[in-house]
Parts: structure tokens; C-alpha cells; sequence
């Protein structure tokens, strides 16, 4: 298993099956690949994972990550939010998979990270690099909100920062993020949902008022195109 491989898999849903390849996530972990000092706390967040009650692990990742937009894995909701940019956004990025043989083989979002890593992980290391250069300043301030969130899941996104020679400086994102106002808290997500509220009738609007929240996905997302 490659590391753009196993972070898109530790950053994913830890769903049950998860805990059955004990070996192998604690064997990818040591990759050589691996910045200088992030080995050891890579190997510390997989054993502590494993370590941990799986509905525990799952309880701690839909707080982490499906409360609130600020730690979204969908990258295109934080450049285009629910602009219908953010369509066309995703038709390009399908068509990037698919000219490279990568079909999504689940109903899920490409711009999931995620999904994106996985697919990383299968393209030559410079055009990886590239594609995390490019999403690298939403990666820092993932990496910036975990850190002020206390969320072990920080290490990850700056793996990934690193992975992709950034040159963000983290503890600016940091102080970003310790400026902005949390919308995890039980008032902020109250007042989305008002904000959000389904209006029916002639006036009502596009699916894009939906609430901001998903139901975990399937643990296998996808599969190359075979010849």
C-alpha cells in the first residue's frame, strides 16, 4: 500500500473492516518515503486507531469531519462552496479520472479527498506532487483546524502539505484558524439549519440548500478501469 494510499484510507470512514488489515496499515506506515520525523507519528495515529473501539473511532471522525463545512473532505465546497461552479468543477475532475482509466465504482463526490489520494496514489509520484501542490492551501488549513481542534487527524494533512513540498507556513494557518469562529458547536449547526430550511412550493430552491452532512461512505470507492 502506498502513503497517499494509507492516508486517503486513515483519513476515510473507519468502518468496521477496517481493523481487519491491522498488519498491513501497520506495515504501510513505515514507507520510506515518509518525511523526515513524520514516521513515528504516522505509526503512533495508525496504532492508536487500531487501538481504538471501532464505534468510538467512527463517533470521533463524523464529530471531526461532518460537523460544519470548516473540516469538509470535499474539496470543491471550499473554493466553490454550493456555487453551481462547483458542478462543472466536479464533470472536470470525473473527466481527469477517466482519461487515466479511473472510474468511480461508488456514489460518491470525485472532490473527496479521500478518493483523490486514492487515485494519487496509482499516477506517476511527479503528477501527484503537482495535484497536492494545487489543493495545497486547503490541505494547510485542514492541517491548521485539526491542530486548534486538537484532532489527531492533523498529522495526516501535514503529511500530505509535506508530501507536496508547500511552502504554507502552518503556524500562520494556525492563527488563521484560531481567528475564525467554530461551526461545530451545537449554535452553529442550529443556525444552519435555519438557514437552510427546505422552503416548498413555487419558491423553492435547487438541491443546493441542502443540509451540509453525509452518511459515510462505502468502504470500497473505486476501481480501475480493466482493459
Amino acid at each position: 500500500m502506498s502513503l497517499l494510499k494509507l492516508v486517503g484510507v486513515l483519513l476515510d470512514y473507519p468502518h468496521d473492516e477496517l481493523w481487519d488489515h491491522r498488519e498491513e496499515l501497520l506495515d504501510a506506515a513505515h514507507d520510506p518515503v515518509l518525511p523526515a520525523g513524520r514516521d513515528g507519528q504516522l505509526l503512533g495515529f495508525v496504532q492508536t486507531l487500531l487501538e481504538t473501539d471501532p464505534l468510538t473511532a467512527q463517533d470521533a471522525w463524523l464529530t471531526t469531519f461532518d460537523r460544519g463545512r470548516a473540516m469538509s473532505l470535499l474539496l470543491f465546497e471550499h473554493i466553490h462552496g454550493e456555487s453551481r461552479d462547483r458542478g462543472q468543477a466536479m464533470v472536470d475532475l470525473i473527466e481527469a479520472y477517466r482519461r487515466n482509466g479511473f472510474e468511480l465504482a461508488a456514489k460518491e463526490l470525485p472532490d473527496y479527498l479521500p478518493l483523490l489520494l486514492e487515485y494519487l496514489s496509482q499516477r506517476p509520484q511527479e503528477e501527484a506532487r503537482d495535484w497536492l501542490g494545487h489543493i495545497g492551501h486547503i490541505v494547510g488549513m485542514l492541517a491548521a483546524r485539526a491542530g486548534e481542534r486538537g484532532s489527531p487527524y492533523q498529522v495526516l494533512f501535514e503529511i500530505l502539505v509535506a508530501l507536496a513540498d508547500d511552502k504554507h507556513d502552518l503556524e500562520t494557518l494556525r492563527k488563521r484558524a484560531r481567528e475564525e469562529p467554530r461551526d461545530d458547536t451545537p449554535e452553529a449547526m442550529d443556525r444552519v439549519w435555519e438557514e437552510e430550511a427546505v422552503r416548498f412550493g413555487a419558491e423553492a430552491p435547487d438541491d443546493s440548500c441542502s443540509p451540509p452532512s453525509r452518511k459515510p461512505r462505502p468502504s470500497t470507492t473505486t476501481s480501475p478501469v480493466q482493459p
